[in-house]
């Protein structure tokens, strides 16, 4: 049964692929794409987009989380290790692939049973659909978005887009008011000595 306590984004801990533990608390003030996926499925080319959305947003704090999930129609029955090797090599993926799991289900894992219970889908239906649905989360860490397996990454750039430049301007005001407080210190030192 999934872990109800966890109350944010930030009190998880994920295994990638290669078992090393990810801790979400280290992605705090990025905007996250997770997305559950399988080498076989129709849906796979958008490990392209995907791929591409990375390449140019990563630099300004988009983390994508690929999770291999073999719950629809068994499309993900290799190993978590031979999907990350190969979708690097089909594909030129070097985003995060993670540790295969179940999206739905008594055996969810937590990450996702959170991310359902935030962000519900078509319709309110909580369960994950098929392959390759979507869950975005902002900088402040809310769920904020879900897409269908057949809404395609680059379909919501722009949506991408404006969330990082929120993210950008809310990390500009904080180093500007760190700046006027740090004046401000400067200038009453001065007055004191």
């Amino acid at each position: 049964m999934p872990d109800t306590t966890l109350r944010s984004i930030y009190d998880f801990k994920c295994k990638d692929a290669q078992n090393t533990p990810v801790d979400f608390a280290t992605l705090k003030g990025k905007v996250l794409l997770i997305v559950n996926v399988a080498s076989l499925c129709g849906f796979t080319p958008q490990y392209h987009e995907l791929q591409t959305l990375h390449s140019k947003y990563a630099s300004r704090g988009l983390v994508i989380l690929a999770f291999p999930c073999n719950q629809f129609g068994n499309q993900e029955p290799r190993s978590s290790r031979h999907v990350a090797r190969d979708m690097r090599d089909a594909y030129g993926v070097d985003f995060a692939i993670m540790k295969k799991c179940n999206v739905n289900g008594e055996d969810t894992l937590d990450l996702y049973a959170f991310l359902k219970s935030r962000q519900r889908g078509l319709f309110g239906f909580e369960g994950v659909r098929w392959n390759f649905e979507k869950f975005v989360v902002s900088a402040a860490g809310e769920v904020v978005a879900r897409f269908d397996s057949w809404v395609t990454p680059l379909q919501f750039e722009n949506y991408l887009s404006i969330l990082l430049s929120e993210c950008e301007a809310d990390g500009r005001e904080k180093d500007q008011g760190k700046a006027v407080g740090e004046g401000k210190e400067v200038k009453e030192g001065k007055e004191r000595g």
